[in-house]
């Protein structure tokens, strides 16, 4: 696990932190990936191309995920907050459920690429990260006694289990179902995959521009890898105070710190995913900003703490408008 220690010489090294919107892909997932041409000298890499995943346990999973008889009030599913028609968030400042939620819902696309989950890293899986959600009084507000009791009294899903799950219907498979399936939401095929994989032509002068001012600027200390970030934690205002300027701090401002008690993770952050940033508006933890613009402002005054002139600005965005893309297999 990656942990915030040290000094702020430090924490300036890790550069730029939070658009509201992954672990660099884990050694067993690159073994089931297949990838080629890839530019390896580069710090953000491809994802590749295809993971290998059962595809019965997707389908149940993607069944599950849209189903609202899981939530205790049988109107909200997984899908209520992380909407696949909105690259897997849901363009509120803070989600709703069963109650008013209390961050901006990150995307669930390439969540599997994260090294922790929730923008304070407390479950280490998409697994246990499910627990989360299925128990918290204001997102699903459910139990598993009563998920189980209900699927149980579904006969096509007593069936799928069966057939997948020597053991049946219970916890522990409904959220390998539900983690499966979001594991396959990866998005593998980016204008800037492909000129990493050797395309040099596809992206704009003025689009490799702005990557090269993401890579001069710092932003890539802490947004790189397969995710272009998730894969540490980052304080958020290394150069500024922001949460003193935005005023009304609240408990989930503190971020890592709720997980560890440790101060060094005060106001730390998973760094998310950029990956199809520009279509997951509003933006940070607290949903805080609505613009990939604005977003990029306010990192480069907190995070980075030096000058950026509107071209750069421009540029920048226009990098982060090559790294969107479809779900693997979409074609729409």
């Amino acid at each position: 696990m990656v942990r915030l220690r040290g000094s702020v010489f430090i924490l300036a090294i890790c550069g730029l932190l939070c658009f509201g919107l992954s672990s660099l892909l884990s050694a067993s997932a690159l073994d089931e990936a297949t990838s080629t041409n890839v530019v390896t000298t580069e710090p953000i890499e491809p994802i590749p191309q295809t993971i290998a995943l059962n595809s019965e346990k997707v389908e149940l999973g993607n069944q599950l995920f849209h189903d609202p008889q899981l939530s205790g009030n049988g109107k909200v599913s997984c899908a209520s907050c992380h909407k696949l028609s909105l690259a897997g968030a849901d363009q509120l400042p803070k989600s709703i459920g069963t109650g008013m939620g209390f961050v901006n819902a990150p995307t669930v696309f390439n969540s599997g690429l994260n090294i922790k989950q929730f923008w304070d890293g407390r479950a280490d899986t998409l697994e246990t990260q499910i627990d989360g959600p299925m128990t918290s009084d204001h997102e699903m507000n459910s139990n598993w006694p009563d998920v189980v009791n209900k699927l149980t009294n579904s006969a096509a899903y007593k069936a799928e289990f069966a057939k997948l799950y020597p053991n049946g219907i219970n916890p522990d498979n409904i959220k390998d179902a539900i983690a499966t399936f979001e594991r396959s939401l990866y998005t593998p095929n980016s204008r800037f995959d492909q000129y990493l994989r050797g395309n040099q032509a596809i992206l704009t002068s003025s689009e490799k521009a702005g990557y090269q001012k993401f890579k001069d600027f710092g932003c890539v200390a802490c947004h790189q890898g397969a995710g272009v970030g998730g894969n540490m934690f980052q304080k958020f205002g290394v150069f500024g105070d922001y949460f003193k300027d935005r005023g009304n701090i609240t408990k989930e401002d503190l971020g890592r710190y709720n997980v560890t008690q440790d101060e060094a993770d005060r106001y730390a952050f998973k760094v998310p995913s950029l990956r199809n940033v520009v279509l997951t508006a509003p933006y940070f933890h607290d949903g805080s900003v609505e613009t990939v613009d604005e977003a990029v402002k306010v990192m480069i005054k907190y995070q980075l703490g030096r000058p950026a002139d509107q071209t750069d600005i421009d540029q920048i965005v226009q990098f982060l408008n090559t790294l969107t893309a479809n779900v693997a297999g979409d074609q729409s």
